[in-house]
């Protein structure tokens, strides 16, 4: 095991902000699973679709927001997002896996057709790309771990000049199983993630309970996440960010 320190990241809604993405594949998707534009600009960003992205575990649900988003009750969907989800499913009559073998195919299309335009679609987040070049030189590497699929994170890290020290994606499992993994090979500095449940999820399992974790203010945050966070698990925002790691909070 080498004696460098590794700082693990998340990549959507921490080095990447891919909204215009989302909503693009999403709704392109849904297109191609009913068959009836229904309104939809894949171009425009609905205020509901942006409000409703932290509920988002998984890629195929913003297939079925978009679907629904012509006629979506936000108030509803806030208040019982596992409740308005079943029920859309239900009447659409579509399964999780059927919408993510559309959205799927969407991206590899774009990528395919128009790869420029695709990866166009995604922009980091102000001063991300500098602070993870800059690491290095700290003395500490870094790696993404995303639910995203490798193939696709490995595309946009390369047109960003971006060589993470590894990339793990959706293929290689739960996000704590993958850094138990890690901590096997490396030292970890720590975990920066913009979704509080995951971040609790690996605070409260075996070995990882002393992980550093980071909360990253800048990504997709419901309203109530930063409030009450549990010991191990800070806040952090962009000017501590750009601080050595010895000054993060």
């Amino acid at each position: 095991m080498t004696a460098r320190p590794l700082l693990v990241f998340d990549f959507d809604g921490v080095i990447v902000d891919g909204m215009a993405e989302y909503w693009w594949s999403a709704s392109m998707a849904a297109q191609r699973l009913h068959g009836d534009p229904d309104g939809l600009d894949p171009h425009e960003v609905p205020e509901g679709f942006r409000c409703l992205r932290p509920w988002v575990h998984h890629g195929w649900e913003m297939v079925l927001l978009a679907a629904e988003m012509p006629r979506l009750d936000l108030e509803r969907w806030t208040t019982d997002y596992s409740a308005e989800q079943a029920g859309a499913l239900q009447r659409r009559g579509w399964s999780a896996t059927r919408l993510q073998e559309a959205l799927d195919q969407t991206r590899q299309q774009a990528v395919g057709t128009d790869r420029d335009a695709w990866l166009g679609l995604h922009q980091p987040f102000p001063g991300l790309v500098d602070r993870l070049q800059a690491l290095p030189g700290e003395g500490l590497d870094w790696a993404v771990l995303t639910a995203k699929t490798a193939a696709f994170t490995a595309e946009l890290l390369e047109s960003l000049g971006l060589q993470p020290w590894r990339l793990d994606g959706r293929e290689a499992g739960p996000k704590p199983e993958v850094l138990l993994r890690l901590q096997r090979e490396r030292v970890l500095a720590g975990f920066v993630e913009d979704r509080r449940a995951t971040l609790e999820t690996v605070r409260d399992t075996e070995g990882l309970q002393g992980l550093p974790c980071w909360l990253a203010s800048w990504g997709y945050l419901k309203p109530s996440d930063r409030e009450g966070l549990p010991p191990g698990i800070r806040l952090i925002d962009p000017d501590q960010l750009a601080a050595p790691l010895a000054h993060w909070p």
